[in-house]
């Protein structure tokens, strides 16, 4: 089962986008904060980080940069509602996809099932 780490400040967002993403079938670990991330990333493989970019301690573009250092195989993807953002981490983050919200749970899954199939396929 792929497995998805799930960087999300917002307390209400956090649950719902987890849920969606469970019932496509991934493995998810959900975190409100950049830095809850960190040990993680350090010590177990995800797939997938799928990260806002707006938080607090720590900014998604910033944990995608320590993800990176530390787990190079996984796939990065953020989430944002700021345009102006999107912007600064298509600059900071160029191999990582970008999602505006609001968004359809169908278009985060749909995006995600892409990202992580072409990667199984970079594997093989």
């Amino acid at each position: 089962m792929q497995r998805i780490l799930l960087a999300e400040d917002d307390n209400i967002m956090r649950p719902y986008l987890q849920q969606a993403l469970e019932r496509g079938g991934y493995e998810v670990v959900a975190v409100d904060k950049g830095t809850e991330a960190v040990p993680l990333l350090e010590n177990e493989f995800f797939d997938l980080l799928l990260s806002d970019i707006v938080m607090p301690e720590m900014d998604g573009i910033e944990l995608a940069q320590y993800c990176s250092e530390v787990s190079p195989r996984t796939k990065v993807m953020f989430i944002t509602g700021f345009a102006a953002v999107s912007l600064r981490a298509s600059r900071e983050a160029p191999h990582a996809n970008i999602l505006s919200k609001p968004f359809h749970l169908k278009d985060l899954t749909s995006q995600v099932g892409k990202i992580l199939h072409e990667a199984a396929l970079m594997r093989v």
